[in-house]
This record gives structure tokens, sequence and C-alpha cells, in this order.
């Protein structure tokens, strides 16, 4: 088993923290078992849509964050974040630029096989653009179908069935679904062309792909909530689709994930116990206290204290009965 999977960078989008139906368990695991020169958080990582609806943000979708601002602090990742539609609100605030951590809303990666265009896809997504109530009626209608997928899911886990996406098979069925990802896709790729860049990478429509497009290489690393699948890029310039049911048989899933802070054991950090310090610069231990006796313990019984004695009265003699009554007399 493996501990680590060590590449140039990592490409997520679409995890849609503050949903239940982001698989944030999933997610942290893969990042905690992956290092990366950098890592391009690539639209809809926080869901603001349903978070202004109420959401369902957990610990887990704080581990995640943790996770990151880990990666930025302490592994000098640099991470870039691009905007998505759900996360529209940092459009004001764009671009932003603090050290490693980079928000825009695209920007060209440099990579040994040539330029690629980053960017999260959503400007070709005409409703989305241009009729933003119709886009999020049909947010709401996804939800309604994520929820109903669970709870098909949750019949299918208790036949001992293996978990079967209702909503991605509906999308591949329905064919003006697989129009829109095809025009997606044939848009993408020509304004990648137009920048003069030899691929794409985009996420938004929660389909992954790695194919080429006449002459763009073509990328979209997927999402989080059903696919569940991410891009890497290897040392030697090579880009792999990596599917999280994959990853998962190389790198197992713990039974209860760790804290964010906690890095696999073959990448601790090398500082000594605070024991072996002290034996280090020639300072023995502190002794551990003692325990506290318990508060329900009777307190011992202390002895009374002895009478003090006496002292005895050197050179005195009782004197006679005859000499007591002659001077009473």
């Amino acid at each position: 088993m493996k501990s680590l999977l060590r590449v140039r960078t990592v490409i997520l989008s679409d995890v849609h923290l503050g949903t239940p139906d982001c698989k944030v368990r999933e997610v942290n695991h893969f990042l905690r078992h992956t290092r990366c020169a950098k890592l391009i958080l690539n639209g809809d990582i926080i869901d603001g849509w349903q978070l202004r609806r109420g959401g369902s943000w957990t610990k887990a979708h704080t581990r995640f964050i943790r996770i990151v601002l880990k990666k930025l602090e302490k592994r000098d990742t640099e991470v870039v974040y691009l905007r998505g539609n759900h996360d529209d609100i940092l459009s004001s605030f764009l671009p932003l630029d603090f050290e490693n951590l980079r928000i825009v809303e695209d920007f060209v990666h440099e990579s040994p096989r040539g330029r690629y265009l980053v960017l999260h896809g959503d400007v070709f997504d005409t409703v989305t653009k241009n009729f933003v109530f119709l886009a999020h009626l049909g947010d709401w209608g996804y939800r309604l179908l994520l929820k109903l997928n669970r709870v098909y899911n949750a019949w299918r886990a208790w036949r001992g069935q293996e978990y079967w996406s209702l909503s991605k098979a509906i999308k591949a069925r329905v064919k003006e679904a697989v129009s829109h990802v095809s025009n997606f896709e044939d848009h993408i790729a020509q304004l990648a062309r137009e920048r003069g860049c030899t691929g794409v990478m985009c996420g938004h429509i929660h389909t992954a792909a790695d194919k080429m497009i006449g002459d763009i290489h073509y990328l979209n690393s997927g999402d989080w909530v059903e696919s569940l699948t991410a891009i890497v890029e290897h040392w030697d310039g090579r880009y792999e689709l990596v599917d999280f049911a994959d990853f998962v048989r190389e790198y197992p899933l713990e039974p209860e994930e760790p804290a964010a802070e906690e890095a696999p054991a073959d990448d601790a950090t090398d500082a000594p116990p605070a024991e072996s310090l002290h034996v280090e610069y020639g300072e023995p231990p502190a002794a551990a206290p003692e325990a506290p006796p318990p508060r329900d313990a009777a307190p011992e019984a202390t002895p009374p204290a002895a009478a003090p004695k006496r002292p005895a009265m050197s050179g005195f003699t009782r004197p006679p009965a005859e000499a007591r009554a002659a001077v009473r007399s």
C-alpha cells in the first residue's frame, strides 16, 4: 500500500461544500494522500447558492478548508482558486493575490506539454449566464434528483448492491443533455484555440473527460457529488484522470478519517518528542506529578496527640506524717 501520491499539479472542481450531496469525506481523503506543487480549485468549491438557502455545513467541510490552508502554509503549495457560478460572489473582488494563493476568473497553466487555459466553464452555459432565475430553478430540480438518488442508493445498499448514480444515468440518456455537453466542449476547445493554448481545463458540467477535440487537449475534472474525479499532472508532463474508486484501492479509506492537521505516518514532521529534547541537552525529564487522591476517598484518621509527661522533680522527698501534722498545728 502506498502512502502518498506525489505529482506536479492537482486539479479539482465542483466540490459543492455546504450541500448534503458533497462527498466531503472522499475528497478530504484524496487531498490528504496527495502532495503537489500546485493545487487548482476550478470553481464551485463552495456552494454559495445552497448556503443562502440554509445549506448543510459540517465539520468535515471545515476540515477541507483546513487541509488546503495547511498545504498552502506548510507544504509551500501554490493554490489557484477560480470562480464558479455557485461561488459567483467572488466576482466583485477578482483578481486577488495573497502570496501563494490566487483567486482569479481564469488563467493559463504552463506545463511541459504547452499552455493550458484554465476556467470553470460557466461562461458557455447560456442559461447560467443569461437566465439566472432558470439556472436557480434548474439547480433546485437537480438537488431534488440528488435527494431521490440518496433514497434509491440507500435501498440498493440495504440489498447489498453498489452505488449507482440515477442522475448521471438520466443525463446520459437524455438527448438534449448529451447535446448540451457536446456543444459546451466544442466552445471551450475553440476558446483555448483562440488563446493560443494547446489544451483546456474546466469543470461545471459534472462530466469528467480526458480527450482530444481536434488539436486541443480537453480536460474536465468532473465533480465530487457524483463522479468523484480529479485531474493530476505528473512531473513528466503527463495528465491523468483519477477516479476515486481506483484511487481508494491504492490508498484505502480509513474507517474514521483523522483530523486535517494529521498527516500520514511517513510524512510526519521530524521534530523529536518532548522527552528526547531533555535527554539531548543533558537535562533529565521532569518527574510525573503525583495523582491527587480520589474525591470520595475517606481522609486518613489522625491519631490523638500524646499527653505531655510531667517532668520529674529531682531532690524532693515527701516529709513524714508527724512533720506534716506539726506544720498544720
